[in-house]
Parts: C-alpha cells; structure tokens; sequence
C-alpha cells in the first residue's frame, strides 16, 4: 500500500504534466482528459486514505461539541461522490 506522501508525490508529478501538456501542446484533448481523470482518482484515493487513518483520530481528540459537529459535517461533504 502507497504511503500518502508517495500519494501526494505522484500526484504532483500528475499536475506537472498537465501543466506541460497545456504549455507545450494543448491540442491533445485526449491525453490531457485521461490525465485529469488519472488526478481526480488519485486525490480521491488520497482522501479516503487519509480519512480512514485519521478521523477518527481528531474525533478522539478533546474538542467541543460544536468543532465536532461541523467536522462531522465537513467530513459528510468531502466523501460525497
């Protein structure tokens, strides 16, 4: 399994191809969807990930009622598909 810092990594190298793609050669609609398809995935993936290792955690923390209402909202909001 990828760490999340592997994760991130791969998907800044994602971006920056994009980035070239656009700069260099713009007219190539299919690779740059397939990329940005490849990118919405892997930032997905990332949440989750991120997520599953985590909420529970700050959940766990000492924090008010009202901090844990709203990042129960938030999180409700962020794994929305």
């Amino acid at each position: 399994m990828k760490t999340s810092e592997q994760r991130i990594n791969n998907i800044i190298g994602q971006l920056e191809g994009i980035k070239r793609m656009l700069k260099n050669s713009p007219e190539d609609c299919f690779s740059l969807l397939t990329q940005m398809k490849a990118v919405k995935s892997a930032v997905s993936s990332l949440t989750e990930q991120i997520l599953s290792l985590e909420f529970d955690r700050c959940l766990n923390d000492k924090i008010s009622p009202e901090k844990r209402k709203k990042m129960e909202t938030l999180f409700k909001e962020v794994i929305k598909k």
